[in-house]
């Protein structure tokens, strides 16, 4: 679908306090920790496919300002990142920030299909009045026969149509009421997609926040976070700038995501202006917050499932608050909670690389089927839309953790 990866690089920026800096892509120390923890070196196994070998093709593009050939460009634009590297770095190398800098440097196109993308994700309007069209075409039969006819392929939309669920079409209320005593006041980060193809997570959510006692906005002038732009070489400013407006402007103790992919996009704003600070200071991931905010008199039912906890890369690598969502699973009596063996692997999709690279993703895919089916568990979650909507297109059984949680509420 997105058959345009590029990627172009700013100058590098001077270091800054005490957490991850960009420093020159020249202060690579060359000491090769990162290349075990990458993805595709796992699948190729050649030292062009690993972090340490992109750095210099960054330093190339960011320090000499020289051009680079088409074997690197296919090289760098293999990377799914995943930012595995950054949590080893010995160098606190901020790669994904370089990589971002590099896809604006390089200036590609996308092809008209990409473009439409972009269009349908920066316009909630357009992307609303799609959905009925989705709801038909999976209800009229036409799926398998298309498939055979080859003319999704052919589109560059066989990969895409392959992913798709059962969208919702009916917009969420701006606002649901705490069921018991009232005690603050949050909003919710829905997305774009995901507000139409993960609404059981989004309202498990509001039924998690409503029963400790707080009142949810949702504010339908809320946009997409802007990481698929951003991470294909696009400005995403327009739909930061919306976003950080729109929830700056509400009376709430907390604006709170469920997805970890825009979580991890949210967190990283480069607004430095005070409306900038306003919205990361309130910027909340859900796990954490209700954890924090559990009330000791809320018992939920208990269970004896055993669940595999798959940890995707945008909270291991970014957000680095995995634990909380073991923390939250004890919650429920009885219930066992596993890490996934080899949760520091991606498991292929990484925001639209599943589209652009459908073979690279495929191999990872397997990779990650083959551990979670070696897991024996009864449920599988994921904090993140994008690897939850993946893994269960070949197979199914991966929910979101707060799904799970919510059906343990006692008053469900």
């Amino acid at each position: 679908m997105f058959d345009f990866m590029d990627m172009g690089y700013d100058e590098a920026a001077e270091p800054m306090g005490s957490g991850p800096y960009i420093p020159d892509a020249g202060e690579c120390m060359r000491c090769g920790i990162c290349v075990s923890h990458c993805p595709t070196f796992r699948l190729f196994q050649i030292d062009e496919e690993s972090p340490r070998r992109r750095i210099r093709t960054l330093g190339k593009l960011l320090v000499e300002d020289q051009p680079i050939g088409a074997d690197e460009r296919r090289h760098l634009d293999n990377c799914l990142q995943c930012r595995a590297c950054e949590t080893v770095c010995p160098s606190r190398m901020a790669y994904g920030s370089l990589f971002d800098q590099a896809q604006t440097r390089l200036k590609t196109k996308p092809v008209w299909l990409a473009k439409l993308a972009f269009k349908l994700i920066e316009n909630k309007r357009w992307l609303g009045r799609l959905m009925p069209l989705l709801a038909v075409y999976l209800k009229s039969g036409l799926q398998k026969p298309l498939r055979r006819s080859g003319l999704l392929k052919k589109l560059h939309l066989a990969d895409a149509e392959a992913l798709l669920g059962k969208p919702v079409s009916r917009a969420l209320a701006d606002s649901y009421p705490a069921n018991t005593r009232k005690r603050g006041r949050v909003a919710l980060f829905t997305g774009c997609i995901a507000e139409h193809f993960d609404r059981d997570a989004l309202l498990a959510a509001i039924k998690l926040l409503n029963a400790i006692g707080y009142e949810v906005l949702v504010p339908p002038r809320q946009g997409c976070c802007g990481a698929i732009h951003q991470h294909n070489g696009q400005s995403a400013a327009a739909l930061i700038d919306n976003n950080i407006a729109v929830f700056n402007a509400l009376d709430v103790d907390a604006v709170l995501h469920t997805a970890t992919g825009c979580g991890a996009m949210l967190s990283e704003y480069q607004n430095d202006d005070e409306a900038g600070q306003r919205f990361r200071q309130r910027l909340g991931d859900i796990n954490e917050f209700l954890l924090k905010h559990w009330p000791d008199h809320l018992q939920l039912t208990p269970s004896t499932l055993k669940v595999a906890v798959h940890e995707p890369c945008s909270q291991r690598n970014v957000l680095k608050n995995q634990q909380a969502v073991y923390a939250l699973l004890q919650k429920i009596p009885g219930l066992s909670a596993v890490a996934l063996v080899d949760n520091a692997i991606c498991c292929g999709a990484g925001g639209s690389y599943m589209l652009t690279h459908p073979d690279n993703a495929g191999q990872l895919r397997a990779l990650k089927r083959q551990v979670i089916n070696a897991a024996s568990a009864d449920v599988v979650v994921s904090g993140n839309f994008g690897c939850a909507v993946y893994l269960n297109a070949d197979g199914g059984g991966v929910e979101h953790p707060l799904v799970l949680m919510a059906r343990q509420l006692p008053f469900m």
